[in-house]
């Protein structure tokens, strides 16, 4: 499927029958075929529409330069088409920032989002660091290499392997550097995603799926937050990676599913 945005073309699967429908969206530098084994057992149970955003995937390239704006946009623009009235995002990673637009914007037609492996916390000074070197033409591939080499350092999956090292290093420096510069803005904007969620006028239910770090820090103070904001809920997965999708669609699905089904 496609649809034009801002005289871009978009590409979208559109598979499956029932609401709310899941909007899939993959993070920065990372084509939809992150989700090809969720989307399979998703759309058993419901409508799932999964987008590669401009200049990803099979999606055009936009003449001018873009960001968080432009792919909010988009996935209107994939909604729009669909003719969805409610829709849930499931987000990878810092699509985050898109799922929480989206609600923003749509209010109610948003009644959930659910977080694969996003850094919800205030991130530390190495990451925002590592935002800055992605910006820089001397430092970009060393920043991204870097960043390849600690999500596959402890992590066995072929299937994770062959993404990253496949798809997500055929993307240069435009790609690598307006990603860190778009994070960079939403992290400087809200210092952090739960704080940002915590902003909105109405929150929506929200989950949040991880499975690293092992860090005990990070589940406590999500689980604290959790407590003390009903809306918010988190799990961590007995996985090893930052891509829980690939590396096991099947809890994912049924952690979705039973997400969607709960009163």
């Amino acid at each position: 499927m496609e649809v034009i945005s801002n005289g871009t073309r978009i590409i979208y699967d559109d598979v499956g029958r029932g609401e709310p429908v899941l909007l899939l969206m993959s993070g920065w530098c990372a084509p939809r075929t992150y989700y090809k084994d969720l989307i399979a057992l998703c759309s058993s149970n419901r409508r799932c529409l999964v987008v590669d955003w401009p200049g990803h995937g099979d999606s055009q390239l936009p003449a001018k330069d873009f960001g968080e704006e432009e792919l909010v946009e988009a996935a209107r623009a994939v909604l729009a088409k669909s003719k969805v009235r409610r829709v849930v995002p499931v987000a990878a990673a810092h699509s985050g920032w898109i799922a929480i637009e989206l609600r923003r914007q749509l209010g109610e037609m948003v009644p959930e989002l659910v977080l694969l492996d996003w850094l919800v916390l205030k991130p530390p000074q190495e990451f925002m660091g590592a935002l800055k070197g992605l910006q820089t033409r001397e430092h970009w591939q060393e920043v991204r290499d870097a960043l390849f080499k600690g999500w596959l350092s402890e992590n066995p999956n072929a299937k994770i392997a062959e993404y990253v090292q496949k798809e997500m290093r055929t993307f240069g420096y435009e790609m690598w550097s307006r990603a860190g510069r778009e994070i960079e803005k939403s992290y400087d904007r809200y210092q952090s995603p739960l704080k940002a969620l915590e902003e909105l006028e109405r929150p929506p239910r929200v989950h949040h799926i991880f499975s690293i770090p092992k860090d005990e820090a990070f589940l406590r103070d999500q689980e604290k937050f959790a407590e003390e904001h009903s809306w918010f809920r988190v799990q961590r997965l007995d996985g090893h990676s930052h891509f829980p999708a690939l590396e096991d669609p099947q809890t994912v699905a049924d952690i979705i599913e039973r997400s969607l089904k709960a009163p």
